[in-house]
């Protein structure tokens, strides 16, 4: 037979019952249905239905207890086609209401008795007209039933609940919600006084408020048909709270309500009032602070307002020169209490609109301005521009000061009353005339500039610079402290004057004029004379004013000579010859020099040689040298005596010179010449040409192996002579006195040739060299007379 193809479930569980259900099975005329309980030594309990049956309940049940069910499909033999088990818990026991009662009118309070096994309760309440049905779990007892209507009967009944399900309903109990709570509405019309209201509530025939102070364990008690009630004296400020209840006519109690209301705050004391510093004017007021407030509202006579939660309050901005009355509400959740007492107060007075500075003479200014009102008197305030600052007090409007040049002063004036001083006044810039410069220097920069100097001066921003010879006419106009004045004549006194001009006051036209020089105007050279070697007088012009001090200057290559002179003319001396200067002249005067004159050019005679050599080269020739001469291109040289005299001209420093006659004196003159033509005369010592060599010389032969030698002068015999014969066997001298005409030589070998050469001889041993030679050929004894041979002439050398 086929097990386990039948499916079995509880459908529903009581605490005495569980109802089955089932599928069917084919061929079954019966089905069986056992409920044994488990861990019980309770007996099965047994029930059976018919075979076109599908669902069936186990009664006589215990409760709270699991059972095994098996269900059983039998034949008509009863033989068991198939079976089906599973296990369920049976409810708990029924509980039983004790008491069911009313505290609130929107819920009820059932106590019942709790039994065992249960996990939880079901109540319910049902209207007696049906129309209200209601089921709420609680977890034990008492449990209460909310969300009802007042003043209304409900029917109620408790379930216990377990895993297995939920018990039978108990057996019900009536019971009536209370009245509702009166809806209290409060309100405190003064600050003793608290009103109370409400609408009336349905089925209530009293009612009872209890009013009690916060803080206070004092109550007040009252009863009433009516929907108001006032308390009175009450104090200011304070919280107050109000229970109200209901009464039905059962003389049962509703709800209750309980509100607090707090009293209107007492009017606050106004304790000062004052106005406050700083750039935007305001008042501050204080007051008392009273019980309860918590907001306070001030107000001005002239509208303004403040709040706060404080003990002061700022009323910002303030008119100034404003004389009104402030008053304080203060408020709570209540209301506002009546104003305070006014208290009255006046505010700064205003700063005067018009402020001007009138200076009626220079370094003596005041300050003016229009009165205000509400005034009790006046601070003025005069700061300059430098820092230093000075002040009047006084009740006029106006105020004197000491002012300078060049400095701008801020002036303001502050009126005073008891309120204090206007926290702002209005300022006014004065700018006094810019000051005159102290310290003007001008210099002379150039011959017909001069240069002005000035230190800044306080005030000015301009300069205007003239001089009164240029017809006023503005030189400079500039913000720097300088000035050129150019393009001046020379030799004139300027009257200059500095003029320091600003945007404000325009020009200062009392400065003083200074007065300076320009440089002396330019001598020029007329004329430059030599009046010797070395000395050369200069004329030239004298453009300037007596007194004025003129230098000529000569500038050579090598050095430089000067003259000073007070008049049109001037010394040079000491020019070296064979030099070339250039010549100026300036002017000096105490200003200073003028520019230089146009230069000329001076050129001094070439210098004379330093030495000059006359050498006789024959006995009417000589050979003239000279040393080299600064300046000098050509030469000129002269020879003079008595008896005549020679010249050459060249360009060498030596010079070949004939017709010199023999013992003679000449003067020595060379003429140095520039190459512009200048000309230097020098004169040199003296010179004495050769004696003159002798003539007519004769050799003879004497007795005893005697020559002699004789001639004939030329001259004054005032010269020795000596006589030199060379043979060509021996050489012989000899020395003849002077004034003898004759030398004896004691001949050594005869027949000889002889050249015999007769020379003077000179002051000082010296002997002429070039007196001729002459050759004779001397026979021995037998003949008296020499034969010239040959007459050759000798070198000089």
């Amino acid at each position: 037979m086929a097990q386990n193809d039948i499916r079995l479930s509880v459908f529903t569980v009581t605490s005495k019952s569980m109802t089955v259900q089932w599928s069917g099975h084919t061929g079954a005329s019966s089905y069986k249905i056992t409920a044994t309980p488990k861990n019980s030594p309770e007996r099965p309990v047994f029930a059976q239905f018919g075979g076109n049956t599908v669902m069936g309940s186990v009664n006589s049940l215990s409760p709270n207890t699991v059972y095994t069910m098996q269900l059983e499909a039998m034949d008509n033999n009863l033989r068991v086609l198939s079976s089906a088990k599973t296990e369920e818990t049976t409810a708990p026991d029924v509980p039983s209401i004790g008491q069911a009662y009313s505290k609130n009118s929107d819920s009820i309070t059932v106590e019942f008795k709790e039994v065992s096994g249960a996990t939880s309760y079901i109540l319910r309440a049902e209207s007696k007209t049906g129309d209200f049905f209601k089921e709420s779990t609680v977890s034990s007892s008492p449990g209460t039933m909310v969300e009802l209507q007042p003043y209304t009967d409900y029917v109620l009944s408790v379930m216990s609940v377990n895993l297995g399900g939920r018990s039978q309903p108990s057996y019900p109990t009536e019971a009536r919600t209370v009245v509702m709570a009166p809806n209290l509405n409060t309100s405190s019309p003064t600050n003793g006084t608290i009103l109370v209201t409400w609408d009336p509530v349905k089925d209530a025939v009293l009612y009872t408020l209890v009013i009690i102070r916060e803080g206070s364990n004092t109550r007040l008690k009252l009863n009433t048909t009516d929907t108001t009630v006032k308390f009175d004296n009450l104090e200011p400020g304070t919280t107050y709270c109000i229970k109200g209840t209901a009464w039905d006519s059962e003389g049962r109690t509703g709800d209750d309500v309980t509100v607090c209301q707090i009293t209107r705050p007492q009017s606050p004391d106004v304790t000062h009032v004052q106005v406050t510093p700083g750039r935007a004017l305001g008042i501050a007021v204080f007051w008392s602070q009273v019980r309860g407030a918590n907001l306070y509202l001030v107000w001005t006579s002239n509208g303004q307002n403040c709040s706060t939660e404080n003990s002061y309050c700022y009323i910002n901005p303030a008119d100034c020169g404003q004389n009104h009355s402030v008053y304080v509400i203060a408020y709570n959740d209540a209301g506002p209490s009546s104003p305070s007492e006014p208290a009255n107060y006046i505010t700064y007075p205003c700063p005067p609109e018009n402020i001007w500075v009138e200076e009626p003479r220079a370094g003596n200014c005041s300050v003016m301005w229009d009165g205000v009102p509400l005034v009790e008197y006046y601070m003025a305030f005069i700061k300059r521009d430098d820092g230093m600052e000075t002040f009047c007090n006084t009740s006029l409007t106006t105020c004197p000061f000491s002012c300078m040049c060049g400095y701008t002063y801020l002036t303001t004036v502050f009126p005073y009353n008891q309120a204090g001083s206007s926290p702002y006044g209005h300022v006014r810039n004065y700018t006094t005339i810019p000051c005159c410069p102290l310290d003007v220097m001008i210099k002379l920069v150039s011959t017909e500039t001069l240069e002005v100097m000035w230190t800044p001066v306080k005030g000015a921003e301009l300069y205007e610079t003239t001089a009164a010879q240029t017809k006023d006419v503005i030189h400079c106009n500039d913000t720097a402290p300088v000035c050129a004045l150019s393009d001046l004549s020379c030799n004139t006194a300027y009257s200059v004057t500095v003029t320091p001009c600003s945007d404000l006051r325009g020009c200062n036209r009392t400065c003083k004029p200074q007065t300076h020089e320009t440089a002396p105007c330019t001598p020029e050279i007329l004329n430059m004379t030599q009046t010797n070697s070395s000395t050369y007088r200069i004329l030239f012009t004298t453009p300037n004013t007596p007194n004025t001090n003129y230098t000529i200057t000569a500038t050579g290559r090598y050095d430089r000579q000067s003259c000073q002179s007070t008049n049109s003319s001037c010394v040079l001396t000491q020019l070296p010859c064979g030099s070339v200067y250039e010549v100026t002249a300036v002017a000096t005067t105490a200003v200073g020099k003028s520019l230089p004159g146009f230069s000329k050019t001076l050129e001094t005679g070439p210098c004379c040689p330093m030495s000059v050599n006359v050498t006789q080269v024959t006995q009417a020739m000589t050979n003239v040298t000279w040393s080299p001469s600064t300046g000098a291109r050509s030469f000129i040289t002269s020879l003079t005596s008595p008896r005549g005299y020679a010249k050459c001209h060249t360009l060498d420093t030596h010079c070949l010179m004939g017709c010199i006659t023999c013992g003679t004196n000449y003067s020595v003159n060379l003429e140095a010449i520039s190459s512009t033509g200048q000309k230097s005369e020098c004169k040199y010592r003296g010179f004495s040409s050769s004696a003159c060599c002798p003539t007519g010389v004769k050799l003879y032969r004497r007795t005893n192996n005697t020559l002699r030698v004789y001639w004939r002068s030329l001259g004054p015999q005032i010269y020795n002579h000596t006589v030199e014969l060379y043979g060509t066997g021996a050489n012989y001298t000899c020395m003849a006195a002077a004034g003898s005409m004759y030398c004896d030589i004691q001949e050594e070998t005869c027949g000889d040739v002889y050249t015999v050469v007769a020379a003077p001889v000179e002051k000082y041993g010296s002997k002429v060299t070039f007196c001729q030679p002459r050759t004779y050929s001397v026979p021995c004894p037998g003949s008296n007379a020499g034969m010239v041979i040959s007459r050759a002439r000798r070198s000089v050398n």
